[in-house]
């Protein structure tokens, strides 16, 4: 049964390393959100190391640079695992071919720079729909257009046989009050209508694998037992969580804040009823919850 608690101490000590989610719960898009940072701090100030894993679509170096500019310091962490760099390994050991059609914003960019890690990546040509081999999506083109616009690329790109790589499995991420679709809605599309769509982040193994290598980076190595994995998205960071044998930490307040009724300021707390039914729900079972983190 979830454990409701009301801050990060309180079970800190039980964990040696954090895996922890950085959109909607570390920041909103827009800003940092001081009660996780500060939380973060007393954790790392007592011993603990704190990996950010997150869906991001881009190279760890680009993400530590937007955490720097949201306000986020680098005290608060020691270690980046990105979906993109997962992918991106992926895409430049040929996993959907060399001549690729990419779905996304011109931000996404960093992309595609070759990691430093392969000696020999295959070389990426950006070509359009008809002349590719495989499909790589960071992103919609448009994060506030319903994915169904997609439809008639994706017939096409289904028709032809074309995988998609999908950099970033998140559905919907909050940029402060405004909702927007990310690569995982398009990709679901794309499965959806009979499409082969290939996933590198959360709740997928990969990212994870990637994480701890991360730690072995930095000399700290940490059994299962140890590893407790924070976020607010039930299907990614929970569920990935979960199927790695690692304990969870669910954020109420971030993306289910509607759902599991969740208040804003320091004492916020989940409705206890809906937090259940909407657990319930999707049939997944934190080993904590809390309504932020603090």
């Amino acid at each position: 049964m979830t454990e409701l608690i009301d801050s990060l101490a309180e079970i800190g000590l039980q964990y040696d390393a954090l895996f922890c989610d950085l959109w909607g719960c570390v920041h909103d898009g827009v800003r940092a959100f001081p009660e996780a940072v500060a939380a973060l701090r007393a954790y790392r100030a007592g011993g603990g190391t704190v990996v950010m894993v997150t869906n991001a679509p881009r190279p760890r170096s680009s993400v530590a640079r937007q955490l720097e500019r949201l306000g986020v310091p680098a005290d608060c962490w020691d270690a980046i695992a990105t979906s993109g760099d997962a992918a991106r390994l992926a895409m430049f050991e040929g996993a959907v071919g060399t001549k690729v059609w990419h779905i996304g914003e011109p931000h996404d960019e960093p992309f595609f720079e070759p990691p430093a890690i392969l000696d020999n990546p295959v070389k990426i040509e950006r070509v359009p729909l008809d002349e590719a081999e495989g499909i790589v999506c960071t992103g919609p083109f448009d994060p506030h257009a319903d994915p169904s616009v997609m439809r008639p690329q994706f017939l096409l790109a289904k028709t032809k046989g074309l995988p998609l790589l999908c950099a970033n499995p998140d559905i919907v991420v909050d940029r402060g009050d405004s909702r927007e679709w990310c690569a995982g809605a398009l990709a679901g599309l794309y499965t959806e209508m009979g499409g082969e769509s290939l996933y590198f982040g959360k709740p997928h193994p990969p990212i994870y694998d990637l994480a701890r290598r991360r730690m072995d980076s930095i000399d700290r190595l940490v059994p299962n037992e140890r590893i407790l994995a924070v976020g607010d998205g039930i299907f990614t960071d929970i569920q990935g969580g979960m199927g790695e044998n690692i304990d969870t930490l669910f954020i109420t307040g971030g993306l289910a804040r509607e759902e599991t009724g969740t208040g804003s300021g320091t004492s916020a707390r989940p409705d206890v009823k809906k937090l259940a039914a909407f657990l319930d729900k999707a049939e997944l079972e934190p080993t904590f919850a809390i309504a932020a983190l603090r």
